[in-house]
């Protein structure tokens, strides 16, 4: 007996001390009871309620009611089932323990048995002598004493003797026993007198704190009640069958518990079902689910015991609904109670809240609703403070409990934004994504917590900063940002590995909102350290590279993160802009290009105005300005590239960019001025016919003929500074254009090469480096060299020698105006362009030279005015002067290639010949290209064909040129008769 009474102390001690459990930051949600009922009286208490509404006896049992029959507080269906052995007829707390392979309650949520859980453990000094019977685990489990369950056994036993056949919810408890016992049936005063006041706490409680139904100020029994209880707690009461004070008692108690919402007398008695007393009894027995020598451990027998703990909702008023929500929270609180090491209950817990889910779908009861908001807020309000500075919970060696507490924060969550939360019903639940929505929000808060805490020097460098904004004096702490740099990639990858493998069951993306908020934070420091940067100096180039990579760093990880994501991770990269840091570096060094770009543009307008583009001034034959402005070009990407940046390929474009612009100005400076071909092109004159036999001369009288001649001779070969408009001076600026476009390409080359010594260097910066750097001025030169080849050439043919070719070729008899005079004068030009040219546009430029001597001689032939007519024997004149003009540039083969001459000469070639052909034959020929052109309507007056310049036999207005200028009478009459042209303008 003092072996088994040294047992049962013990696993009452033990049971004492696992039933309170301290734990200041996780309150009960059922709120305070506000009474003075200890933990040990509860349980004593519920213990009570157990025996009674499980025990049977003899054939006129105390009625337990099946669950089919009861009506007034029916229990929703079980979602979780719970099954054991059938009842027999027998007492449920005589009922054999029976050995199970697995419990049913166990696999339902998931949990581990005890045996497999820790083999190889010693028994405990209770289970040295383990219970047989199903009463005898639960009174060990309730920390009961023999004594005392022997008392209310035999307590129950008088009640049931004196009422047989009564329902045990038609009867309250507490009253029925205080009925039972009077002082001499327990060993001392003391203990009847705490019995007693106890049960009277319990009455207390269950009718005037917390009643079933709201009490009536009013009410006299509740008064009466209330006098009772105070009186007792000053001298006891006497107990016992018909004692006075036991009648007054149970009139007050029975008259208070036998109330109903239509005023009628109820058959049920409410006496422990009022909330929170209720959800405060039924946990005392739920918490005897947990073995009371191993407090993290279920006991094997669990199926058992809440099949029978089950039997008090009739008196407790529970249900389905309420029993899973109690037990999550039982399961929730025994781990956190007992050190957080058992992960099993977590799991557990979240196993059973997922039927709670199911149950607050199915119901729209509001004080469920009411205590499932407060349990699952006090769940959640556990584990958010944990969850919110996850850093400061969890590390490699605990880990693995944070799946478990984030996965029942995150069902608690769940149930109570879209089970209770109205305004989320009003929602579309697939606009909101509750475990999603949570997790980034523990993300983002904890890694805000430890980025404060990420390294040493940030206190540091908050003092820093303090002193740099006291005395703007003092050189900045640069390097401390560079430190934090590398503190904060440490802890993105630690992130990344410990952290993110977890919570990314629930949000897809959590490495990427890890270093989003990692990125944010560092930007935040780093943009209130630039703030104050004015100029680049290594400190801050340090800086800047630390931060360089660690956003390459972070992005890289949201990148990776998000590859499967649905938008492939742009939502991420948005919420990561590149630091102003880059920015700001960027400005700084792109003032520094303008101010370059600015000087450079200025040199070019002052030097330009003087230039006088001397052929003598250099060896090479072109200007001193573009030498200069060129060396000012490389001397420029020069610094440039010492700069102590990083980011050299991606400012060099806005660098070449300025550059490009400057070298254009000066492109367009040079040319500018100087004509184009449309310049010295003379306008055709109107078109006349000849009147046989006579002469007329035409756009240019003849007294100015000497003038011009003399005037344009003194022009050719000038080398005059005045003139820089001469034939040499436009050569030079030629010259200049092709040395600017050969030294790009050096340059260029030169750019490709420093930007393989740059560290950021992609392959693809130096792969379309080239020839994508001075497009403007490339552009411009090409256009240039064109523009100025074709300008000069028809300024020498139009302008410079005109005077042999508009006022001498062919003029009055073609036989004595020969083409000689064109030729020595072209020749004299075609000097000068040889010795001053270079020799990479010298073919170009006499090429032009060439189609601009071909077009005059054919506006001499064509449109030379009524100064010049051609019989049919002028044709071989003709013929032989352009051939000794296409021989001028052949030069004996020392000239232009002939295939070149043959492919500017077969304009020549196709109209030369209708100057030997007949009148008719032109007239005839002229006729019908008219009427192909025009169709049937030019049959009697076909309309005066327009002057493209495009000579060809086949085209009319050519036809009809050849015709104005025949000096024959029938061409004459066909002109007179078809046009109506005057013989003269």
């Amino acid at each position: 007996m003092a072996r088994i009474f040294r047992d049962r102390t013990l696993g009452e001690s033990k049971r004492d001390m696992g039933t309170k459990f301290p734990s200041p930051d996780l309150p009960s949600p059922f709120g305070e009871l506000d009474c003075d009922l200890s933990d040990s009286e509860l349980r004593e208490t519920a213990y009570e309620i157990f025996v009674g509404a499980c025990r049977t006896s003899g054939g006129k049992p105390l009625t337990y009611i099946p669950q089919s029959e009861r009506t007034e507080r029916s229990p929703s269906s079980m979602s979780l089932t719970y099954t054991s052995s059938p009842s027999s007829n027998s007492s449920s707390l005589q009922r054999t323990l029976t050995s199970s392979a697995a419990s049913t309650v166990k696999k339902a949520l998931g949990m581990r048995s005890s045996s497999k859980k820790n083999p190889g453990k010693e028994s405990s000094p209770l289970k040295s002598k383990k219970p047989v019977t199903v009463g005898e685990l639960m009174r060990v489990q309730m920390g009961v004493s023999e004594q005392m369950d022997s008392r209310i056994r035999r307590g129950l036993l008088r009640i049931a003797a004196g009422q047989l056949g009564r329902r045990i919810d038609s009867m309250v408890l507490p009253l029925e026993l205080l009925q039972q016992f009077k002082s001499s049936d327990f060993p001392d005063q003391q203990e009847y007198e705490a019995w007693q006041k106890r049960n009277l706490k319990v009455l207390e409680a269950g009718l005037l704190v917390h009643p079933h139904l709201p009490l009536d100020k009013s009410d006299t029994a509740s008064q009466r009640l209330r006098q009772i209880i105070r009186g007792a707690s000053e001298r006891p009461i006497e107990t016992g069958k018909n004692t006075e004070s036991m009648q007054v008692l149970r009139s007050a108690v029975m008259s208070l518990a036998c109330r109903s919402f239509d005023g009628s007398v109820s058959e049920t008695c409410h006496w422990a079902d009022g909330f929170p007393l209720n959800i405060r009894l039924y946990q005392t027995l739920l918490e005897a689910c947990f073995d009371a020598n191993e407090e993290t451990s279920i006991i094997e027998e669990i199926d058992e015991v809440i099949e029978l703990i089950k039997k008090t909702w009739v008196i407790l008023g529970m249900n389905q609904m309420l029993h899973n929500l109690c037990f999550s929270w039982v399961l929730f609180h025994r781990f956190v109670v007992t050190g957080q090491v058992e992960n099993d209950l977590l799991f557990a817990a979240d196993n059973q809240l997922a039927e709670v889910s199911k149950d607050a779908k199915a119901t729209k009861d509001p004080v469920y609703s009411k205590i499932l908001s407060s349990t699952l807020s006090s769940i959640l309000g556990w584990a958010e403070k944990r969850l919110l500075a996850y850093h400061d919970t969890f590390h490699r060696s605990n880990i693995d409990s944070m799946e478990s507490i984030v996965s029942l924060g995150v069902s608690a969550a769940k149930i109570l934004v879209e089970d209770i939360s109205h305004e989320y019903r009003r929602k579309r639940k697939e606009e909101v994504d509750v475990a999603r929505s949570r997790i980034d929000t523990y993300i983002r808060s904890s890694l805000r917590t430890a980025f404060a805490q990420a390294s040493p020097c940030y206190l540091k460098m908050e003092k820093a900063d303090s002193s740099r904004r006291s005395s703007k004096n003092q050189p900045n702490p640069l390097p401390v940002l560079s430190i934090l740099a590398k503190d904060i990639s440490e802890l993105a990858a630690n992130e990344k590995e410990v952290f993110s493998p977890i919570l990314k069951r629930w949000h897809p993306l959590a490495a990427g909102v890890a270093v989003a908020t990692l990125h944010a934070c560092y930007g935040n420091e780093l943009k209130q350290f630039i703030s104050g940067i004015t100029e680049l100096t290594p400190d801050a180039v340090q800086v800047l590279r630390a931060a360089d990579e660690l956003e390459k760093f972070l992005v890289q990880i949201a990148v990776e993160d998000s590859v499967d994501s649905e938008d492939g991770g742009k939502a991420i990269i948005r919420e990561m802009p590149p630091y102003e840091a880059e920015t700001t570096v960027a400005n700084l060094v792109k003032v520094w290009m303008k101010t370059r770009v600015d000087i450079m543009k200025e040199w070019v307008d002052r030097n330009l105005q003087v230039e006088v583009w001397n052929p003598r001034a250099n060896k090479e034959g072109f200007a001193p300005s573009a030498v200069e402005v060129l060396r000012i070009i490389d001397e420029t990407l020069d610094a440039f590239f010492q700069l102590p940046i990083t980011m050299h390929p991606a400012l060099l474009p806005d660098l070449m960019s300025g550059l490009d612009r400057c070298l254009q100005h000066y492109i367009t400076k040079a040319k500018s001025g100087c004509g184009t071909r449309n310049t010295f092109v003379p306008t055709m004159p109107a078109l006349t016919r000849c009147t046989t036999g006579s002469k007329f001369h035409g756009v240019w009288r003849k007294k100015e003929k000497s003038q011009n001649c003399q005037r344009r001779k003194s022009q050719v070969g000038t080398m005059s500074g005045d003139n820089s408009f001469g034939i040499p001076q436009l050569c030079v600026r030629l010259n200049t254009l092709q040395r600017i476009r050969t030294e790009l390409e050096v340059i260029e080359k030169r750019i490709i090469t420093n930007l393989r010594n740059c560290v950021s260097a992609h392959v693809d910066d130096i792969a379309n480096g080239l020839g994508k750097k001075f497009e403007l001025s490339a552009a411009a030169c090409q256009e240039g060299i064109q523009q100025l080849c074709e300008a000069t050439a028809y300024k020498i043919v139009f302008h410079d020698v005109s005077h042999v070719l508009w006022d001498g070729l062919y003029v009055g008899e073609p036989s004595s105006s020969r083409i000689e005079p064109l030729l020595q004068e072209l020749e004299q030009n075609l000097m000068i362009i040889s010795e001053t040219m270079h020799d990479r546009v010298r073919t170009r430029m006499i090429t032009d030279i060439m189609k601009a001597s071909f077009e005059g001689f054919f506006l001499v032939l064509l449109a030379g005015g009524p100064s010049r007519s051609f019989s049919r024997q002028d044709s071989q004149i003709i013929e032989d002067d352009f051939k000794s003009l296409r021989d001028l540039y052949w030069s004996n083969g020392d000239g232009l290639p002939a295939e070149l001459i043959d492919k500017f000469s077969t304009t020549a070639q196709e109209v030369l010949p209708l100057f030997r052909t007949d009148t008719e034959s032109l007239i005839e020929r002229f006729r019908r290209v008219t009427l192909e052109t025009y169709g049937s309507s030019a049959k009697s007056r076909p309309p005066l064909p327009p002057t493209t310049g495009q000579w060809n036999p086949t085209e009319p207005n050519t036809l009809l040129r050849v015709l104005c200028y025949r000096n024959e009478e029938a061409a004459t009459k066909f002109l007179k008769k078809t046009y109506n042209l005057p013989k003269k303008l």
